[in-house]
């Protein structure tokens, strides 16, 4: 099966993140979506030009979305960390913590991200303190639900946990959020993980070259 990604896409770091906990066999394709003719090339496969989309060809399946890609992984790859519970309540509250990482965390992060490189004239204050005022409330909920937990779903590694490092750890770029002890320890755990590291690894050539 083939992945097509882009190392510095949060949602593509947190599908690799589950392919490595689980050990799982793919091909990485990489796509650049930030160049008009390779994203164009791009659309032949996915027309709506997104990453991550997992590709299963013997099956001519298409996987689209990182969180569908993951239930598709942690039911398909025997092995590794089981991200997703069998017990239905207990995936649930995966589920609804991976839904938080990702639109209250992530995509509000997105927003403060791509405005810092807007044109003066064409930012966004207005909206960016909206963003940094969501996360706010965010970081004291997650600061709250982690007192006493390892990850976030307690001891067990999950799809919440692959949807938390990536979105935490762009924030810790453009609003960091020192204030909230929980928060921060609990990045450092997700910092040390070895599915993460590799993660950053792979994708510090392209961060170093986005900076220039």
């Amino acid at each position: 099966m083939k992945l097509y990604y882009h190392p510095l896409s949060s949602y593509s770091q947190k599908t690799l993140m589950a392919f490595y906990e689980k050990g799982c066999a793919f091909e990485p394709v990489s796509v650049n979506v930030m160049d008009e003719k390779s994203k164009n090339e791009y659309k032949k496969i996915y027309p709506m030009g997104k990453v991550p989309f997992l590709r299963i060809e013997e099956k001519s399946w298409s996987v689209p979305e990182s969180s569908i890609i993951i239930e598709y992984i942690d039911r398909h790859c025997p092995g590794g960390t089981k991200l997703i519970p069998d017990d239905p309540d207990l995936a649930r509250q995966v589920r609804m913590r991976d839904r938080f990482f990702d639109f209250y965390v992530n995509d509000t992060m997105v927003k403060i991200f791509f405005d810092g490189f807007r044109p003066e004239g064409q930012k966004d204050p207005y909206g960016v303190q909206q963003a940094k005022n969501r996360l706010d409330t965010a970081f004291a909920m997650i600061d709250q639900d982690l007192a006493n937990k390892t990850w976030a779903m307690g001891d067990l590694f999950s799809l919440a946990d692959c949807a938390a490092a990536p979105a935490l750890g762009y924030c810790r770029m453009v609003y960091p959020f020192s204030n909230y002890q929980n928060v921060a320890a609990y990045m450092n755990r997700l910092a040390e993980r070895a599915s993460f590291q590799r993660v950053l690894q792979e994708a510090a050539p392209y961060l170093a070259a986005f900076k220039k």
